[in-house]
């Protein structure tokens, strides 16, 4: 039924996407409550689902991995409820989706410091009060009936809704995966997906904090409690959960860099998401519009990149490009980048997958597109980014294409990162390099070239080998790098190499203490 649900939210996605106003354009409500559920099926692919309690794991751990967003937070939770209730029983019954529900729906309120009715959590209590009945399927109606019930309310709940005229996204979302959990009881084939018109984004101003910030963190020294404590001052929308081991936090705010440098003292910090909300605003409006565009206006060519850290997502935005979440150890699926090519407005679509890893997905892109888009085969995020400065819209995307490739070739990449395992190495010059779990270990253009020391000597170690009198050194700075680190490496780098323009950023790639472009 959950696996169903994720299909049936899909088919609904853009819809839900369309309705999201509150509090202002905070992702995309329906891709992220969407990837959390995709989240949660690759779990129950994996999992022994011959055991109760290894489906509620998988429910539980899939979802807090997976939640985007602050509706995929919420979301998680509700999950997580769920779960809790469903992991001792042999079978769901009607008595127990009934407690499941419930639990859902304390869970989800327990996980916001300030609950504000009008949204998804006045939806799950919608949901959790209807769930009556004798059998799963009664169980389902019932609920389904009084969520919509409440649902219809939320523009009474939250000015923002009444002002734009929709019900709310998060809680239409969480209804469509609730029919979905109905429909596959049933046997109910998926409907078409609705056109959409409208988005309802367009009537709403930026708010005080314009950084939507999440990360995820295992190996926590310190509380859930005592973290909702420590980031509490940098603003709000704040959710700081947990389980398995791991936390999970997202907040608005207008200080993402010292946020997460201070989280990242208490734990070891596996992905962060860094969105500067304005620009979200400005790319909903252009799908909003898009509709409405005649297609003798449509631009040329158009841009996907699939990028993380938020420095690197900015830049790309900069540049014209559409984004796809995801890298090294978060590759993107073939389905996610067919959606972001047939999201954007123009005649053909350039994919930069930025990721060995990601080559292959975004090929298989291409022949699903039917010739809509054309891959550049860029290997790192220094590729991207020199093929990205070469793109522009009213230039043909076939004479594109040797633009950017060539112009991908003229930046190396240089990425600082540590190792995942104790091994041998033995590079392309032949030198064997000994390397300890949790090593710093450095790549050029994508091939290991060094290990050992810090992170910092790494950086230039490696540029003292490759720089030729190139003309500027580009540095991102990864999650766990203050500014202070930054700027101190780039004076270092100014001194040693004093025919280059030195350009330092925060917001580099997950995982990554430093990734380095020389051009």
């Amino acid at each position: 039924m959950l696996r169903y649900a994720t299909d049936w939210l899909g088919v609904y996605r853009e819809e839900v996407n369309a309705l999201n106003v509150y509090p202002v354009p905070d992702g995309d409500t329906g891709t992220n409550m969407h990837l959390t559920m995709q989240s949660v099926r690759r779990e129950l692919e994996t999992a022994d689902t011959s055991s109760m309690a290894g489906v509620a794991r998988a429910i539980s751990y899939g979802a807090l991995l997976g939640a985007r967003g602050n509706s995929g937070v919420i979301l998680s939770q509700l999950l997580k409820g769920f779960a809790e209730v469903i992991k001792d029983k042999q079978e769901v019954d009607a008595p127990t989706l009934i407690h499941a529900f419930d639990a859902a729906q304390k869970s989800g309120y327990g996980a916001v410091m300030k609950p504000v009715e009008g949204t998804i959590l006045t939806v799950a209590r919608g949901i959790a009060e209807g769930a009556k009945g004798d059998s799963v399927d009664m169980v389902l109606e019932n609920a389904l009936f009084k969520g919509q019930e409440l649902l219809d309310q939320t523009p009474e709940m939250l000015p923002a809704l009444k002002q734009a005229g929709v019900i709310d996204s998060g809680g239409q979302g969480y209804l469509y995966i609730v029919q979905g959990m109905l429909a596959e009881l049933r046997g109910d084939e998926l409907p078409e997906a609705p056109e959409i018109t409208q988005y309802a984004a367009q009537s709403f101003e930026n708010e005080e904090f314009g950084f939507c910030t999440e990360f995820l963190m295992s190996e926590s020294t310190r509380s859930i409690e005592d973290i909702r404590e420590l980031v509490s001052p940098f603003g709000d929308s704040l959710l700081v959960v947990g389980a398995e081991g791991y936390v999970k936090g997202h907040i608005h705010t207008n200080e993402p860099d010292e946020l997460l440098a201070t989280v990242g003292r208490y734990g070891k910090m596996l992905k962060t998401k860094v969105e500067d909300m304005s620009e979200q605003h400005t790319e909903i409006l252009g799908m909003a519009g898009a509709t409405a565009r005649a297609e003798e206006e449509l631009p040329l060519s158009g841009l996907v990149a699939v990028a993380n850290g938020y420095g690197l997502v900015k830049l790309f935005r900069s540049l014209g490009a559409r984004i796809v979440s995801g890298g090294q150890t978060a590759n993107p699926s073939v389905q996610d980048i067919v959606d972001a090519v047939r999201s954007v407005s123009a005649e053909r679509v350039i994919v930069l997958p930025n990721n060995k890893n990601v080559l292959m997905a975004a090929e298989k892109a291409m022949e699903l597109m039917e010739g809509r888009a054309v891959v550049i085969p860029t290997r790192t995020l220094g590729q991207g980014m020199g093929a990205a400065l070469a793109f522009h819209e009213g230039t043909p995307a076939d004479e594109l294409k040797e633009l950017m490739t060539e112009a991908s070739q003229a930046v190396t990449t240089f990425e600082v990162t540590r190792a995942s395992r104790t091994t041998n190495i033995t590079t392309k010059k032949g030198e064997t390099l000994a390397i300890a779990e949790g090593d710093v270990i450095g790549l050029q253009d994508d091939e290991l070239v060094q290990a050992g020391g810090t992170p910092e000597d790494s950086v230039m170690k490696m540029l003292e080998s490759a720089y030729a009198g190139q003309e500027i050194i580009t540095i991102f700075g990864g999650p766990q790098k203050t500014q202070a680190d930054l700027d101190a490496l780039a004076e270092r780098l100014g001194q040693q190499f004093d025919g280059a323009e030195v350009e330092a950023h925060a917001g580099g790639p997950d995982l990554y203490d430093y990734l380095v472009t020389l051009e």
